[in-house]
Formats: C-alpha cells, sequence, structure tokens
C-alpha cells in the first residue's frame, strides 16, 4: 500500500482580459500553470501509522521554467509533519508555466495538499495523486 497526497492548484491573482474601456487594445490571454507529473506527497509514516488524515494549503511560486522556486505555508494542518510533507514534495512538481500573451509568466499560486488513507483499488485511491487544477 502506498500512501500518497493528492494537490489541486488554485490559481491566484486577476482575470487576464483588457478592460473594455481599451477597445483598441486586443485582450491580454492569460492561461493559468498546468501540472506536468504526477507527484505522490509523501506521507508522514507515523500519521499513516496512527491513521490520521490532514490538509496543508501551501502558497507556491512557478517560475517561467515551470520549477517551484518558492514555497511556504499559507493554512497549516494540526499536524507539522504534513506541512513539512508537503514544502518538501514541492521539490519535484513540474508545470506548464503560466502564460501571458503565449509568454510564460511565474505565478503565486494556492495548492492544496491533502492526505487521506485510501483503500487500495479504490477509485479515490486511483486519483489520489492525480492533479487536478482549477
Amino acid at each position: 500500500m502506498s500512501p500518497s497526497a493528492r494537490f489541486r492548484l488554485l490559481a491566484l491573482g486577476a482575470a487576464g482580459l483588457a478592460s473594455a474601456a481599451a477597445c483598441e487594445r486586443k485582450p491580454v490571454v492569460e492561461t493559468e500553470p498546468v501540472p506536468l507529473n504526477e507527484f505522490a506527497f509523501q506521507y508522514p509514516e507515523e500519521l499513516w501509522d496512527a491513521g490520521v488524515e490532514g490538509k496543508t494549503v501551501l502558497r507556491i511560486h512557478i517560475n517561467t521554467g515551470g520549477t517551484v522556486d518558492s514555497a511556504r505555508v499559507e493554512t497549516p494542518s494540526r499536524h507539522a509533519a504534513f506541512d513539512s510533507a508537503a514544502i518538501a514534495g514541492t521539490t519535484a512538481l513540474r508545470f506548464e508555466p503560466a502564460k501571458r500573451d503565449g509568454t510564460p509568466v511565474s505565478k503565486w499560486v494556492l495548492l492544496p495538499v491533502e492526505f487521506e488513507i485510501k483503500e487500495p483499488g479504490s477509485a479515490a485511491a486511483d486519483s489520489a495523486t492525480n492533479a487536478q487544477t482549477q
């Protein structure tokens, strides 16, 4: 049984459309970062053995190369081990960076990391490591 955590990406920032007052300008097209790899955050063994679940929300900075260059806890879980595991797991994440008019841009996003114990073979377990963007 491989313990894992799942995450989904929540973009921060304003919508990327130009205002109606700037009729002569083309609208700015922005895209959000897209996860490129599936990665299971390491479930802290002592919490797994104790059957403890939790959620940590991180604020991560995804640079123009698609890697996380900064991460901090936005909303801590009630267990420091979950928070530490979430921060440590960001180093392996890879993204297609956010883009503005086709040019890669860096962006801060919220990353909820949910540490849940799932039974092997369940639909929830199979999707536990899939990244979902919103």
